[in-house]
């Protein structure tokens, strides 16, 4: 079917560009967030996250009439649902945000629509979301009921793009395409060919949602290795990116860089969507968690370290003299996402455990959120190292790594990136 109006819910870092891309191809695009400002924002053709090159879509597909944005969901032939999926209590996958979703659409649904779920979910998500919007429109049928003759058809896609990367990966990419049946599937194909350049593999729901979280998974594991190595060749006096180095030579070995933890909306996440709903079978993959999970509190403790070793040096002064400068605050280089990120949970803690200041330099955030704003103050990189004592290198933005040793020669360093120490 032609697709003539294509609805995007969340307008986040995944929804924003898959709503733009879209209406780049000249598809009237009406993007759903609960976020007035975000809205707002938008429909001055402007944007509220930080990704190369999206600025120019978004203003130029709202100037000429293809994107808009509303708080409310509107009629259109195909849903996109890209919301998040966080954790509740003890690890376990938080729907209620695709619930409110499913529960928005539900309304404005009619035969012959496509809903697709983009958000990662664990195992299973896909049907209960296709539960939520039969129990709120009896009178449409759906797959699970119905089969190929349902009104509605409904697919999970997940989606596999690169933080920074987002608009060329969106088209570029393969994607992986869930259908609850056959004719859903190729109907979601029909939907992605209006930009993706990639090839659509065609699988059943369950195994795309779980595809997603195999890929992150595999991530985190191989990250884990690398973190629990550094933490090895820190007690050995080895320096493990010397020997990282040296070991990928080898030509069947590639090991991952280690960092201050794993952040993110995905590899910090997903793991434990699968250990939720398999924790007898998952036992690495919770190990790799864990070892990940711990790995912000161990660089707490270098910090701590080096402020002893700082006032050993210095014994005129007190700990409330010592300056601490966090680099780093998003949860990878170069973009501005803090979410689940280990430099800001790191900085956050160094701020709330040190008596003296605690200065914050992000090349990529202008603004601290609220609750490190009477706690952390953000400096320029020249005011950092002027001012600060100690410099805890958390995140190798691009600026970062343009450093000199002579720019940072008197500060005591903790450099969990290895920019310093190769």
């Amino acid at each position: 079917m032609p697709f003539t109006t294509i609805s995007v819910i969340g307008l986040g870092y995944i929804g924003l560009p898959t709503a733009a891309v879209f209406a780049s191809r000249k598809k009237q695009v009406i993007g759903v967030d609960v976020n007035q400002n975000t809205v707002d924002i938008i429909n001055r053709g402007q944007i509220h996250i930080v990704e190369p090159d999206l600025d120019m879509v978004v203003h130029a597909a709202v100037t000429e009439g293809y994107l808009r944005a509303s708080t409310h969901p509107e009629p259109a032939d195909a849903f996109l649902i890209a919301v998040p999926t966080p954790f509740k209590g003890d690890h376990e996958p938080d729907l209620s945000y695709i619930e409110s979703a499913s529960t928005s659409i539900a309304p404005v649904l009619k035969k012959g629509d496509l809903v697709i779920l983009e958000s990662t979910s664990p195992v299973g998500a896909t049907e209960q979301m296709a539960a939520w919007l039969a129990e709120a429109r009896p009178d449409l049928s759906f797959p699970q009921t119905h089969g190929e003759d349902s009104d509605i058809r409904i697919a999970h896609c997940p989606e596999r793009v690169l933080p920074g990367h987002v608009l060329r990966e969106l088209v570029q990419n393969d994607r992986v395409i869930g259908g609850m049946t056959s004719k859903c599937s190729q109907l979601a194909i029909s939907l992605y060919k209006i930009f993706v350049q990639g090839e659509c593999i065609v699988t059943n729901a369950r195994t795309a949602e779980m595809c997603k979280l195999t890929e992150n998974s595999s991530r985190d594991v191989g990250i884990a290795f690398a973190n629990e190595l550094s933490m090895i060749c820190d007690k050995l006096d080895i320096n493990v990116w010397e020997l990282i180095s040296l070991a990928n030579r080898h030509p069947r070995v590639n090991i991952l860089q280690p960092g201050p933890g794993v952040g993110g909306h995905c590899i910090a996440v997903d793991p434990w969507f699968i250990v939720s709903k398999t924790p007898e079978q998952s036992q690495l993959i919770r190990t790799a968690r864990e070892v990940n999970d711990s790995k912000p509190q161990w660089v707490i403790d270098k910090v701590k370290l080096a402020v002893a070793e700082f006032l050993q040096a210095n014994p005129d002064k007190t700990a409330r003299e010592v300056t601490i400068s966090c680099f780093g605050l998003a949860f990878k280089p170069d973009i501005d996402d803090m979410r689940e990120s280990p430099a800001f949970s790191i900085a956050q803690k160094i701020a709330e455990t040190h008596a003296g200041i605690t200065v914050a330099v992000d090349p990529n955030i202008d603004v601290l959120p609220e609750i490190m704003k009477n706690k952390i103050q953000l400096l320029s990189i020249k005011n950092a190292l002027e001012t600060s004592d100690i410099l805890v290198l958390l995140v190798d933005h691009k600026e970062f790594k343009e450093l000199s040793k002579n720019d940072i020669k008197k500060q005591i360093i903790v450099d969990t990136r290895g920019i310093f120490q190769q």
